[in-house]
């Protein structure tokens, strides 16, 4: 994605204690135990979209499976580049990984197992876009392989709430220095209901004896989805459903679902 929609710049830094402290973040056993019954099965590495920091490449590869990692962001990359390099051997010789955009990338493999993890779908903001990032997961899939990704369940009568109010998300200690604190608020700026996206702001503010001494922001904007919608990006990529969840407990998809969590597979008649 272009640079200057989500460069990650701030975000980067934060990411790792950001969502340690995130207490309902339960997708990281999911994806790991699904990578483990896919490498009982399978030969070969596996590939993991979007994979930032390495929050949920990095388990999989203590786990002793081979993977595959692609970013667009070269702060992202950085920080996981550094995390690595404080791995064991045998854990750094399993990950390889690659810059390039979800849309349009081709690494000239295909794999048992593609997964992105934790939403990167939902910073593709066209249906171009949507079509481009799957079609690009479809075409590294082996015809056995499957695609395991996830996106919010959408609760449009919270979309417009709380609009403009700054709110506060989570606390941590940074390891680098222990002496501070810092917060991070989530401000919503705008929603665009004809397009399915909304706007909003992440908000850092770092702490030292409660006094504040950092302030950072750092815009996003991402698009929500409903069931159909997706059914059809589905059928445009060249996909079909093997299961779906409502939750990463595999609670069914319904009216109480909390996520929308798809396991695909290419369609039939895409498969040779």
């Amino acid at each position: 994605m272009p640079s200057e929609v989500d460069s990650y710049s701030v975000t980067a830094k934060h990411y790792e204690g950001a969502y340690a402290a995130k207490q309902d973040l339960v997708d990281l056993p999911f994806y790991v135990e699904l990578a483990v019954e896919v490498a009982q099965q399978t030969f070969g590495p596996i590939l993991e979209i979007a994979c930032g920091t390495g929050r949920v490449l990095l388990p999989i590869a203590r786990r002793g499976i081979d993977i595959h990692g692609v970013d667009n962001s070269l702060p992202m990359l950085e920080i996981l580049r550094n995390r690595l390099a404080a791995e064991p051997d045998d854990v750094r010789r399993r990950v390889t990984l690659h810059e390039a955009d979800m849309r349009d990338f081709r690494l000239d493999a295909q794999y048992p197992l593609v997964i992105i993890p934790f939403r990167p779908m939902q910073h593709m903001h066209t249906v171009q876009d949507q079509v481009s990032a799957l079609a690009t997961a479809a075409s590294h899939l082996s015809d056995t392989g499957i695609l395991a990704f996830d996106v919010f369940y959408p609760k449009f009568e919270m979309l417009t709430a709380r609009m403009g109010e700054e709110v506060p998300e989570m606390e941590w200690t940074p390891s680098s220095d222990p002496t501070t604190v810092v917060r991070r608020y989530f401000r919503k700026e705008s929603v665009d209901k004809i397009n399915q996206v909304f706007n909003f702001t992440f908000i850092y503010r770092t702490f030292r004896a409660s006094e504040l001494i950092l302030e950072e922001t750092e815009a996003f904007q991402l698009s929500y989805f409903t069931y159909p919608h997706l059914r059809a990006l589905f059928l445009l990529a060249g996909l079909e459903p093997v299961a779906e969840f409502g939750s990463f407990e595999k609670a069914p998809l319904d009216n109480n679902a909390e996520q929308m969590i798809f396991l695909l597979r290419k369609a039939s008649h895409a498969r040779s």
